[in-house]
């Protein structure tokens, strides 16, 4: 996701978001343990959005 797309979200909506990225990491990691995938940039991407939302959500705190 882009950053401009996340800043337009409210905090419930990217703690939601940040659960649904960390449980399809924590699926991905389990299929790539099996050896089901074989691509493993998805798992790149998704640890980037989750760092992007965990970054957005401290702004957020610290203005509050």
């Amino acid at each position: 996701m882009k950053i401009k797309e996340l800043k337009e979200k409210n905090t419930n909506e990217l703690k939601k978001l940040l659960a649904e990225k960390e449980e399809g990491i924590r699926k991905f990691r389990f299929e790539l343990a099996t050896k089901q995938v074989k691509g493993t940039r998805q798992i790149r991407t998704a640890k980037r959005d989750v760092a992007r939302i965990l970054t957005l959500i401290g702004q957020v705190d610290k203005k509050a």
